[in-house]
């Protein structure tokens, strides 16, 4: 069995990492090289830096801040924010990315997947997912941070994403983000059984046990969290030590 990822996140935003609730009202959380270094430290399996400005401000992700928190880390290490082509991607590798997210520039012109993917191997390209329940029936696609519903179907995107080359999804929930409620169960296990690659789930983590329930009856490979780590309420060792306990195989 494949061992499970335990993977802080950080959202960055005017060079801090900030945390909101539904991708609003933004809190300061702190400085992202020193919280990569310390999440590096505390045993973190990988890392996700995300330039949640980049896409709706139309910029590039802001290399100089991926150096310097590459630098400090010695985990995988994913950047997403506004990466358009392939020489952007090419840019955030040679900075120290080691893989990298790409979500609005997918969606606008979902071919980029497969120049991304061929150019650098579908292990570097992430594809990202920010999806919201918009009927019974399923979820919606959203882009440019949340802000911009498409009409995109999540499932069928995660489908055409995986066809085109994508390596692995992220897949956020709006709905449960920053809730700390726990993740969206049946959102996260509709898309890994629809797909053959690795889901990482994100979006609602409040405790050690709403990773092991994504991790299970969610389906995910792993588990992307964000709250419950920057603010000191569950240590990545804490976390692991409970999914370990409650059956959940962890690195």
């Amino acid at each position: 069995m494949l061992l499970k990822r335990i993977i802080p996140c950080l959202d960055v935003a005017g060079g801090r990492v900030v945390k909101g609730i539904h991708f609003r009202q933004l809190r300061d959380q702190g400085d992202p090289v020193v919280m990569a270094r310390a999440y590096s430290d505390q045993g973190a399996d990988e890392l996700v830096f995300l330039d949640i400005e980049a896409a709706p401000q139309q910029r590039a992700t802001l290399v100089d801040l991926v150096e310097r928190t590459a630098r400090s880390v010695f985990i995988p290490f994913t950047v997403g924010g506004g990466i358009r082509d392939v020489d952007e991607i090419r840019t955030l590798l040679r900075a120290g990315a080691d893989k990298v997210s790409i979500q609005t520039a997918a969606v606008q012109r979902p071919a980029f997947i497969t120049e991304a993917a061929r150019v650098y191997g579908s292990q570097c390209i992430v594809v990202a997912i920010d999806a919201k329940r918009e009927t019974d029936a399923g979820w919606r696609v959203y882009t440019h941070g949340g802000r911009q519903v498409t009409d995109l179907d999540a499932i069928g995107w995660a489908k055409d994403a995986e066809r085109r080359g994508a390596g692995e999804i992220l897949l956020t929930s709006i709905d449960a983000d920053g809730t700390q409620n726990g993740y969206d169960l049946p959102l996260t296990r509709a898309v890994a059984n629809a797909i053959q690659i690795p889901v990482i789930a994100s979006g609602g983590a409040g405790h050690p046990k709403d990773l092991a329930a994504v991790l299970t009856e969610g389906r995910a490979d792993a588990a992307l969290a964000a709250s419950i780590f920057h603010e000191g309420a569950f240590p990545i060792a804490d976390t692991k030590r409970y999914l370990r306990e409650h059956g959940v195989p962890v690195r």
